[in-house]
């Protein structure tokens, strides 16, 4: 109780930085009362645009933050590491005569149809590889053990190349980690300035190529994540807020800040899957079971799928160029975003992204110094964006300068302005359906039985025109679409990710050795939980990746724990899992369990967000305005904070709000749920 007797604020912040904005979704628990923001960023001075974001909060909607009891923070800064290549300066410590295994990889070309693709240079020069005279068989054998005098001498030559950090990746240590720990010990006591992972540290998982690269892609964004924690850190510190700040992960749980200084690999997509973790709890919470998520920001759009209310996960992630090798939520992306630059080839075809104009200067309409025509200028142009303020008061269009932007491509096209504004959308969208066309055929789905769920800044934007196009009937646009990766933070539970390789067949003898592999992953769990101070009820989910003797790869299948009893309900869930993915099985065939997996998961507290109810009933429009429907046309404008459940509207519309703006397209039938979500049922 505060002094008064009242009962004292408890606040509950989720905040996720993209390429333009900083979104807050603050939740006061008593009251119930939500508040959202963007804040432009501010690449120049990281950090920055949380405590303008805190400012704000305080100043508009009467945060104390001395009650800030939660703080989860979705972040960029290790992805962004990457794709920059801004990263630490690292040296790969291995066994002699495996120097190469970082570039020989998997053989693999990024794009096996082009003559012309080529993979990308390895995070660690091969100048920076170093084989020392070690060796463990697979069997667990070691004939050779490292020698502190030659691994001394590997430091030395790292230190003088100007290594930050090393990685220790050596055979077989899945199955055992002695002789990385031996060789951790020794670079410590050469080189203590250097920091040193291991590879069965990170992920010890079997296969040399993906242990390696999981670790080196730790190591290479430890300085700069570290770093980035430490000053977030600090900045909640310098204002007050007693909560210690919770990270969200790439598998769409949450760690502490303190774990996420060494465990960076985890929380590389850590923004884009914390969007659709908020995505899948919004779609529950209107009873969706299959959603499309389609998230916009300024920079890129990522897709992923919600099928029968559960998000869907994935072991090879891209993080840029790089596979990632660690649980994450899947998720497709492509570099068509609202500040996606539109260019004309060497052809004169008319091209849209990957290059963005990002947060500065950002797209033309902005006023911040940009010339470039954007997807966010085309809008504009079109009449769908500049009518009222965006991003909460941040930005007023200027729509002249938006249209000055296109015209220069539009003379060089010869069209109008409006037609060359037009295009871009089209090429956008298009380039959209093309990969949301592999998603769905690597998953093996019918996107007709999806709805839409589009969000971010850009999502609604776009969403309709898209929807369309993939053939879908319904999308689905949340109240507030432009800070649900932030809101995805506050529903996220904390979630460790444990795995065991056992290489084993799958017959009664492997039994005693996988119920005491899942005991010990169980503890691991458990403890890991307590570790991120949650001490609440742990929920286990236990999973194996399996194959049939003679194959190369393998696929996850869930298992339950009394299963480990007898070999038939596994062998039954391996079979039906393949036969779903491949329409293919081999009830005689032999199988192998190659890794025992455990997701240890802890609930948090969830926003209660009550459902109303109101007659169904034509919504008010606040005025007209002009849009290019192939021809000027007046199309009403909504007010979306006037839209009440039961509220019903015919497209062409534009629905204004605080957070994005919602086109809706023309032949088009929308209504207001009982969650606020606007239910939008498209035309043929």
């Amino acid at each position: 109780m505060d002094g008064a007797g009242q009962p004292k604020p408890d606040w509950k912040i989720g905040v996720d930085i993209g390429g333009t904005f900083m979104d807050f979704c603050a939740l006061e628990t008593v009251s119930g009362r939500v508040a959202s923001l963007k804040v432009l960023t501010t690449p120049d001075n990281p950090g920055a645009e949380l405590l303008d974001g805190m400012r704000l909060l305080t100043e508009r909607e009467g945060l104390d933050p001395a009650c800030v009891t939660r703080f989860v923070h979705g972040t960029t800064v290790g992805i962004n590491t990457v794709i920059q290549r801004k990263g630490a300066k690292l040296a790969l410590v291995t066994n002699a005569g495996f120097e190469d295994v970082i570039e020989l990889a998997r053989l693999r070309m990024p794009d096996m149809y082009s003559l012309f693709c080529h993979r990308p240079d390895p995070l660690v020069s091969r100048d920076m590889v170093f084989g020392i005279k070690a060796r463990m068989r697979a069997d667990g054998s070691q004939p050779d053990a490292p020698d502190a005098a030659d691994v001394a001498r590997v430091a030395a030559r790292a230190k003088a190349a100007g290594a930050e950090g090393v990685i220790v990746a050596l055979l077989h240590s899945w199955r055992d980690d002695a002789q990385e720990a031996a060789v951790k010990a020794m670079i410590a006591e050469a080189a203590p300035e250097l920091f040193v992972f291991t590879s069965s540290e990170v992920w010890p998982v079997i296969r040399e190529y993906e242990r390696s690269s999981t670790a080196i892609l730790n190591g290479y964004v430890h300085p700069r994540v570290s770093g980035y924690l430490g000053a977030l850190e600090s900045s909640l510190d310098s204002q007050g807020v007693p909560a210690r700040a919770m990270l969200t992960r790439s598998n769409g749980g949450l760690m502490s800040a303190a774990q996420g200084r060494r465990d960076c690999v985890s929380m590389l997509l850590s923004g884009t899957a914390s969007g659709v973790i908020g995505a899948s709890w919004l779609a529950r919470q209107a009873g969706e079971q299959r959603v499309l998520t389609l998230d916009i920001g300024g920079t890129s759009a990522d897709f992923a799928l919600i099928v029968d209310g559960e998000v869907q996960y994935g072991t090879d992630e891209q993080v840029g160029e790089f596979p990632l090798h660690i649980p994450s939520v899947s998720v497709s992306s492509i570099g068509i975003g609202g500040g996606s630059i539109a260019s004309l080839d060497a052809q004169g075809v008319l091209r849209v992204g990957p290059e963005s104009a990002g947060s500065n200067p950002g797209p033309a309409c902005y006023g911040r110094g940009g010339t470039h025509a954007t997807v966010t200028d085309a809008m504009a142009v079109c009449g769908w964006l500049g009518h009222t303020e965006m991003a909460y008061g941040q930005l007023t269009m200027n729509v002249d300068l938006a249209r000055e932007a296109v015209a220069g491509l539009a003379d060089r096209l010869g069209r109008s302005a409006e037609e060359t504004a037009q295009a871009i959308i089209d090429i956008a969208v298009s380039e959209m359906f093309v990969e949301v066309e592999k998603m769905a055929s690597r998953s093996g789905v019918d996107l007709r039985d999806f709805a839409l769920m589009p969000f971010g800044g850009g999502g609604p934007m776009l969403g309709a025109f898209l929807a369309r196009e993939l053939g879908l009937a319904r999308v689905i646009a949340p109240r507030r679409p432009g800070v649900v990766s932030a809101l995805g933070g506050l529903v996220a539970d904390l979630r460790g990710e444990f795995i065991r390789t056992v290489f084993a067949p799958l017959d009664t003898d492997a039994l005693p050795g996988l119920r005491a592999d899942f005991r010990d992953l169980a503890d691991e769990g458990r403890a890991w939980l307590e570790a991120q101070a949650y001490h609440g009820p742990a929920e286990l989910r236990l999973s194996a990746d399996m194959r049939y003797a003679g194959q190369s790869y393998e696929i996850e299948v869930p298992l339950e724990a009394d299963w480990l009893e007898a070999t038939d309900r596994i062998a039954q869930a391996f079979h039906d899992t393949h036969l779903r993915i491949y329409d293919f099985q081999d009830p005689e065939g032999q199988i192998e369990i190659v890794n025992l997996r455990l997701s240890a998961l802890g609930a948090t507290s969830k926003p209660q967000f009550p459902a109303s109810s109101g007659p169904m009933m034509e919504a008010p429009s606040a005025r007209h305005v002009p849009v290019w429907l192939d021809a000027w046309k007046e199309v009403p404008i909504y007010d979306r904070a006037q839209l009440g459940s039961g509220a019903t509207f015919d497209g062409p519309a534009i629905v204004a709000q605080e957070d994005t703006t919602f086109a809706v397209p023309s032949g088009t039938r929308a209504s207001v749920d009982s969650h606020l979500n606007i239910q939008l049922e498209l035309g043929e």
